[in-house]
């Protein structure tokens, strides 16, 4: 890496092997990828192939040591991770990753997805050369984001409410976590993002502590500590950092006591580590600054008001919000808006447990409008084209339709059409299906951008309805606008297809911010059955194939406990993602919502 002096701003953003390089040298790297992304498509798949020749994966495929596109096509099928899986567990469980079971190099980690979407986590191979690629996306997106906003070289810090996520030891000695662990435990991770990525106002012991809620209320209580540096504030997923302003409208005036005498509150931090590390970090009794706190969270929680606001009003410093509120995470955009007040709320890139897919280079644009850029040397990319089915509904990847489709390349994708995205990694995945579906918004010089739609693997269907989770979003958002005129917010909502009786049909599940009256909820529950327009669906419940809709309005904090279902099954809050449409294999969760169900009511839409 080169020096690096943000052109914008004048600041230096950091040293790499003793030579100097630009945020605009970075942008400048990225536009001569992306002028002719179609050769640098064809020179990736050719390092990836001919550095992983001998993969025992790719042995019996037939490449004969050919590394072109069309050989790669023909001679090695579309993959799911069900195909996949029983050569990663080999890995995991002892088998010689030095002997190249899918890759050449040696897989040095286990990477975990959250589980979230099918109640099940899966196995991913993670090696230094997805590392290393991961950096160079967030390196890229960082250089257009400081061009935007400068905030490198000033000596400010970033609010990161981020958390270590537990990890296992496979049987062949492996350690396992979540891919973003991976990259925090990688050697050379903090030399990596040095130049690219401002210091945590929390110490690693806070980051990596034991207990989620202790170390939430530690990220808070360093982050009003440093409340005059902060210039960023991050979480991975929207719904993290909104569930960290909400604890923060609980919690504030304990905060300021604990900044008041200068020690963490020995009922709130317990573990030894974490207490001692922020005890050090507070130093010293601040009552002035817990003074200037307390008034301005009194001032932003005044009736009216609600909270709006409340990121600029703490850290006055700060010039953007940075997070995940594409997707599932879209339903926190509007919430996380009004905390931040005028602030900018910057989509972070798009990327999976699997590997990085595209960067952020348009960062002022509002979350609504965000797209991803595809990085055309991280890996090779194909897109399944998804055909519309004319009535407004969005394409799923199991459509009808879809075993029809061949998959494209990169470059000759068409603006305005929705696709699943196929991946080729240098960590040993191959035509990996990876179930996004995404529409192409247009073009970065020859490289698409990406708008993300949806998890296309999980849908609502019971005869010949397909609706994912962006038309479960829609329908919700119709149906808001009818609890809106009421002075009510849907707080958290996912759904299901029960086909426990005949004929099947959907449930909503809604956490409302208050009680409604059964008319307005029947008026809601009516929204939510018009708010599906898949053509299959409308049929379905015309002709009484698929039963009335089934709204069920749950008990305050039932998604909380979904969440701490998760915990207790190991899975990790930086990953944390509700599922928008809960399969049935997904019991647990299931039973939670049922369990927490105060109001039921049936929909008489199509009467």
């Amino acid at each position: 890496m080169r020096s690096v002096v943000n052109s914008s701003s004048g600041k230096m953003l950091g040293k790499k092997n003793g030579q100097q390089f630009s945020g605009e040298e970075v942008i400048a790297e990225f536009e001569r990828l992306t002028r002719d992304a179609a050769a640098v498509q064809r020179e990736t798949l050719r390092r990836i192939l001919a550095d992983n020749a001998a993969a025992e994966y790719l042995q019996g495929l037939g490449l004969a040591g050919r590394t072109d596109p069309d050989s790669f096509r023909a001679c090695v099928p579309l993959a799911t991770h069900d195909d996949i899986e029983p050569y990663i567990a080999r890995i995991a469980d002892g088998g010689d990753t030095t002997d190249g079971v899918l890759t050449a190099k040696p897989v040095t980690a286990i990477s975990l997805s959250s589980g979230t979407t099918q109640g099940k986590r899966k196995y991913l191979p993670f090696n230094d050369e997805l590392f290393k690629l991961t950096m160079h996306v967030y390196r890229t997106s960082f250089a257009f984001r400081n061009r935007a906003f400068p905030i490198a070289g000033d000596g400010g810090k970033s609010l990161q409410f981020i958390y270590g996520s537990r990890q296992l030891t496979t049987k062949g000695g492996l350690k396992a976590t979540t891919a973003t662990t991976n990259l925090y435990l990688t050697d050379g991770y903090k030399a990596a993002v040095h130049d690219i990525q401002l210091p945590s106002c929390s110490p690693d012991e806070v980051i990596f502590g034991p207990d989620f809620v202790e170390s939430l209320y530690c990220h808070l209580l360093c982050g009003l500590r440093f409340s005059g540096e902060v210039r960023a504030v991050f979480a991975m997923f929207g719904h993290n950092l909104a569930l960290a302003l909400e604890t923060l409208e609980k919690v504030w005036e304990e905060l300021c006591d604990d900044i008041r005498r200068g020690a963490p509150s020995p009922a709130r931090v317990t573990t030894p580590a974490v207490r001692r590390a922020v005890s050090a970090l507070l130093a010293a009794p601040d009552p002035a600054l817990a003074d200037k706190v307390a008034r301005r969270c009194a001032a932003a929680a005044t009736v009216g008001r609600g909270w709006r606001g409340v990121i600029p009003a703490l850290w006055p410093n700060a010039r953007y919000v940075h997070t995940i509120v594409t997707g599932s995470m879209e339903h926190y955009a509007r919430k996380l808006q009004h905390y931040a007040g005028g602030l900018p709320l910057v989509a972070m890139d798009y990327g999976a447990s699997e590997g990085m897919v595209g960067a952020n280079v348009e960062p002022e644009m509002p979350p609504e409008s965000a797209t991803f850029a595809v990085v055309p040397n991280i890996a090779y990319f194909e897109f399944i084209p998804l055909k519309n089915s004319g009535d407004g509904g969005t394409a799923c990847p199991d459509d009808a339709s879809y075993a029809e489709q061949e998959p494209v390349s990169l470059t000759e994708v068409t603006v305005g059409e929705h696709y699943e995205v196929v991946m080729t990694t240098f960590a040993g995945l191959y035509r990996y299906r990876l179930g996004d579906v995404v529409k192409v918004t247009g073009f970065y010089n020859s490289t698409p951008k990406l708008k993300f739609v949806c998890r296309g693997i999980l849908t609502l269907s019971i005869n010949v309805d397909k609706n994912n989770e962006q038309d479960v979003q829609l329908a919700v958002d119709s149906a808001a606008k009818i609890l809106a005129a009421e002075r009510l917010e849907v707080l958290e909502y996912t759904s299901h297809a029960d086909v426990s009786s005949d004929p099947g049909h959907y449930v909503v599940f809604l956490e409302l911010s208050a009680e409604a009256n059964d008319d307005v909820l029947q008026s809601c529950c009516d929204e939510l059955d018009r708010g599906f327009i898949d053509a299959g669906y409308v049929s379905s419940r015309k002709t009484k194939a698929i039963g009335p809709l089934e709204l069920r309005v749950l008990q305050p904090g039932t998604f909380q406990k979904v969440l701490e279902q998760y915990l207790t099954l190991g899975a990790p809050v930086n990953q944390f993602k509700l599922p928008r449409c809960i399969a049935q294999s997904n019991s647990s969760v299931l039973h939670i919502l049922y369990s927490g169900t105060m109001k039921v009511v049936f929909s008489t839409a199509y009467i």
